[in-house]
Parts: structure tokens; C-alpha cells; sequence
């Protein structure tokens, strides 16, 4: 008797977060891989932030929303999105209440490997590009693994070439060659992050030469040949390209479940995806709804298409000056609420000794709603308040979203940032929300398609409370 009301006791007061499979219906369970299937197809095709503003506002237009550059006067119900510099979007529902603003934001870049200006060059009878990464990685991830080359370039002419290779069956793939086993007995020496020196991250790209031995480095000239004969390329226009090298392949199920997702780009890919989807189902909102995708977070938000520029602060002001709406934008920003909706660390469990296990996510617990970032004394972060936190618990509570809290890591181990830091700037009440993820930054990272359906829930819970 006494055991039976310390069991009541304890279900009563412990916070004791189970898996979100353990509570889904059949229906829920066909929802989740449904959901998930699509955003497989979805990630497939958005590898690099161009060509995922490309789906972005492709979906945009299926749903009905205008060009806000083309709108002359908006009103509530009106569906309008912009995009700046092919690198960042901005989508809008107007809602009854014009100046009250729901937002969340996520990005849409992903560690990778960029050409450097003048990247082609022949050694050892092999043509090679040279790279710069971009974003935080781990530098041997990348050698040995079968890359695609995705971007733009320009001619002379200034012609636009939209280059995409690598990611079809019968298109040639890019590698790094590794050194082998049998002659590392030095490298075995190094640290972990000095394995693969950034300068060596030299991409395969051409090892036939021109039919004329009295050339020299005949096997570039080739590569060039073949990209004039293509495109119409000669070896200057590298200058003016943005050309990215991104792991080759499609997104894959895990286990033998099928519970879990494989994938390149997930960190912020599933937040994009998931927001969106949120954004072009709900129908005239209360508030304005408003989905912010943006460029650059890794590598610190900066530029004009990051987060710490002005482009939510100007697209806000273009979007009210076409409204009845008369409130500066200020102060609408100020009073806005909003959900920096990207990833975090999941507990792995071969490496559970970064985390403070009673305090860090775990796939397939829900969606992961962090009340800071940052590290060492929470430098790099939006800290959100207690107020804003149990605003969060209330909406997840309505509307049966399934969540989780933590912290990205152990204090003194390290850390990372979000937008959340540039949004908070404004004055409006802000918390980082997303699925935990393992192997963040790798060429295939994993996430739970529970996390993943659960985010989806709360950003639309979020946009259409």
C-alpha cells in the first residue's frame, strides 16, 4: 500500500520522459514516417543554400504565396514571401493582428568544402581543386567519401553557369584521396584535428592529359578543355564562382527500424523543412506568422544573408508598409515572439561522456527546447527567460507535443551558437527548438523521425497559437 502511493508519488512529481514511440497510435506512427519520407525527398535536393531557397520557394508558390516585391497593399489572410540574394527567404501570413509577429527561424547552410579562387592545378599526374571548409568539421571526415560540386559560376561574358555534378548515378564523382594504413605510421602520431591539414583537402578531379606530351600539366589543361567545351569556362572564371563540394548520395533510413534518418545537411536541413511545412499549412493566424531562412550561421551569422544582418529588421518594415498597420517597426520586433529552430547534440552512446546525462537530449524523446546555447559560462547565446520557458511548457501541453531540455554538452567541453542570439537583439522573447542530432557536422548525420515530427508539431502549434 505505502509502495503503491510513493509509485503514485513519484509519477506525480518526477519528470520521467519516455521515447515518443511508446505513445503513438497506428495513425500518428503512419504520420511520422509519412512526414519523414517527404522530407527525405526534400533533403536530396536542398544541399546547398541555393539550391535550398530553390525549394523553399518553390513549396511557397504550390501553397499560394506572392512575391512580396510584386504585393502592392497585404491584408490579413495574404500569403507573401521575398528572397535576397538568392540566399536567404522570408515568409509571411499576415494575421488578424497585423503587428503581433510569430517567428522562427532556422538556416540553410551546412558545413562543407568551397573552392578557393584559383583552385585547379596538376601533381603526381593527377588534376586537383584546391578547398577552403567551410563550417565547423571534422577534416578527415571528408577524405575518401564520393563528394558532388554544386554551384554558380560566371564567364567572361557574365553569362550564369549553374553547375550540379556528382549526384546522379551516371555522373562522375569527386574524392580526397586518404593516405593508406601501410605508410601512416606518422600520421598516426598527430592529433585528431591535425590528420587532415585544411591545405590538404585537395578534391580528385582529372587524371587524363591532352593527346600532346609536349604540354606541360596536360592533364589540367584538359579539365579545361572539358569545361569550355561544357560551359564555356575558362580557368579565370573560378574567380567569380561559388562552387561547393557537399557529400554525394541520397538521405537513407537507419536500423532495422527504419526509425532513424542518415543524412548529409540535416543541421539545420530538418528545421527548415519542418518550419516550412508548418508555415504553408495554417491559414489565417491569429498573429502574423512569419518564417525566417537564412544564410551563413556557420561560420557566425555574419554578411548580409546571416542572421546578424538587417534582413528580418528590413523585410518586417516592407511587410508593414503595405499593411493598414501603423506601429513602427521597433516596436514590433520588440514585442514579437520567436523560436531559433535548429539542432543539438544528442546523448551518443559511444561517446556519453561530453554530456551531463541529466541534462542533454536524446533521440526520440521529442523536440528539443533549450533555454541556452553558447559555452564555458554561457558566452555566445540568448539565455531565454523563466517567463518565456513556461510559455513554451503551456504550448506544448495544448497541443500534446512531445519535448525534451538539455544543454548542447558538458560546461567546460564546449559549445556552439544559433540565431537565437541575433533575433533576441530586438528586444522579442526568444528559445532555441529543434531535434537532437548525432554526429552533427558529419557528412551523414542522424536524427529520430519521432524528433523530427515533434519539432513539426510545435512550430505549427507555435505559428497557429
Amino acid at each position: 500500500m505505502v509502495k503503491n502511493s510513493y509509485e503514485k508519488l513519484q509519477k506525480k512529481l518526477v519528470d520521467s520522459k519516455q521515447s515518443s514511440w511508446l505513445s503513438y497510435t497506428q495513425k500518428e506512427k503512419k504520420e511520422v514516417f509519412s512526414l519523414s519520407e517527404n522530407y527525405k525527398k526534400f533533403l536530396a535536393k536542398a544541399k546547398t543554400e541555393r539550391l535550398t531557397v530553390i525549394e523553399v520557394v518553390s513549396q511557397l508558390k504550390k501553397k499560394g504565396f506572392k512575391n512580396l516585391e510584386t504585393v502592392k497593399t497585404i491584408k490579413s489572410g495574404d500569403k507573401v514571401y521575398k528572397t535576397f540574394k538568392e540566399k536567404t527567404v522570408i515568409a509571411f501570413i499576415a494575421g488578424k493582428n497585423l503587428s503581433d509577429l510569430r517567428i522562427i527561424g532556422s538556416h540553410m547552410d551546412s558545413p562543407r568544402l568551397d573552392l578557393k579562387p584559383q583552385p585547379l592545378y596538376e601533381d603526381s599526374n593527377l588534376a586537383l581543386l584546391k578547398s577552403h571548409y567551410y563550417g565547423g568539421i571534422k577534416k578527415y571526415h571528408w577524405v575518401n567519401n564520393p563528394l558532388a560540386l554544386h554551384g554558380v559560376i560566371f564567364t567572361k561574358k557574365g553569362k550564369q553557369i549553374t553547375i550540379s555534378i556528382g549526384e546522379k548515378e551516371n555522373e562522375p564523382k569527386f574524392i580526397i584521396p586518404d593516405l593508406l594504413p601501410h605508410l601512416a605510421q606518422e600520421q598516426y602520431k598527430k592529433p585528431a584535428a591535425k590528420l587532415v591539414e585544411g591545405e590538404d583537402l585537395n578534391i580528385l578531379v582529372g587524371s587524363i592529359p591532352v593527346n600532346d606530351d609536349t604540354i606541360k600539366d596536360g592533364i589540367k589543361l584538359a579539365v579545361l578543355e572539358h569545361l569550355n567545351k561544357e560551359y564555356g569556362l575558362v580557368e579565370e572564371d573560378f574567380f567569380t564562382a561559388e562552387l561547393e563540394l557537399v557529400p554525394a548520395g541520397k538521405p537513407f533510413d537507419v536500423g532495422f527500424d527504419k526509425g532513424l534518418i542518415g543524412a548529409y545537411g540535416q543541421d539545420d536541413g530538418v528545421c527548415v523543412y519542418t518550419s516550412l511545412q508548418a508555415i504553408t499549412e495554417i491559414t489565417k493566424p491569429k498573429s502574423t506568422a512569419l518564417a525566417l531562412f537564412v544564410d551563413k550561421e556557420e561560420i557566425g551569422s555574419t554578411g548580409g544573408t546571416g542572421a546578424e544582418g538587417f534582413i528580418l529588421r528590413n523585410s518586417v518594415i516592407q511587410f508593414l508598409q503595405k499593411t493598414s498597420c501603423k506601429e513602427n517597426v521597433d516596436t514590433v520586433l520588440e514585442k514579437a515572439k520567436a523560436l531559433s529552430a535548429d539542432v543539438t547534440a544528442g546523448v551518443n552512446p559511444n561517446h556519453k561522456e561530453v554530456h551531463d546525462l541529466h541534462n542533454a537530449s536524446y533521440l526520440g524523446k521529442g523536440v528539443s527546447i533549450e533555454k541556452y546555447g553558447g559555452s564555458r559560462g554561457k558566452y555566445g547565446t540568448n539565455d531565454a527567460n523563466a517567463e518565456y520557458m513556461n510559455e513554451m511548457r503551456m504550448l506544448c501541453a495544448k497541443h500534446k507535443v512531445k519535448w525534451q531540455t538539455g544543454e548542447l554538452g558538458k560546461i567546460d567541453i564546449g559549445g556552439g551558437g544559433t540565431i537565437a542570439m541575433f533575433m533576441s537583439r530586438h528586444g522579442m522573447d526568444t528559445v532555441d527548438a529543434g531535434p537532437c542530432v548525432l554526429g552533427m557536422h558529419s557528412p551523414y548525420e542522424i536524427t529520430s523521425k519521432a524528433d523530427i515530427y515533434e519539432a513539426y508539431k510545435l512550430y505549427k502549434a507555435f505559428f497557429s497559437n
